[in-house]
């Protein structure tokens, strides 16, 4: 989910996790040859973005039966795949 610049060179990705300092983390990246870190991160923006279809279906399936606990998990749950997921879509807009 990297974006290049419009000549191709390298360019600044968003990553799908925060830096030390609890902001966003960058890191320089050429989209024709993705380093160990672009490759991790696409890793984990796939997982994010299943994990996020897979609570979204147990969502539909679980709201009309659910106790308080169980949705206030699922709302849990939920806010953190969709932080998730914005974050994949903000990097993938740079």
């Amino acid at each position: 989910m990297s974006a290049g610049s419009r000549d191709g060179a390298e360019a600044l990705r968003l990553l799908p996790w925060t830096g030390a300092s609890g902001g966003p983390a960058y890191v320089v990246a050429d989209p024709e040859r993705p380093g160990p870190v672009s490759r991790l991160a696409d890793v984990i923006e796939e997982t994010h973005l299943e994990m996020a279809a897979v609570l979204l279906c147990h969502a539909r399936e679980l709201t009309a039966e659910a106790s308080p606990v169980e949705l206030r998990h699922l709302v849990t749950e939920l806010t953190q795949a969709l932080t998730d997921t914005l974050r994949i879509a903000a990097g993938a807009r740079r």
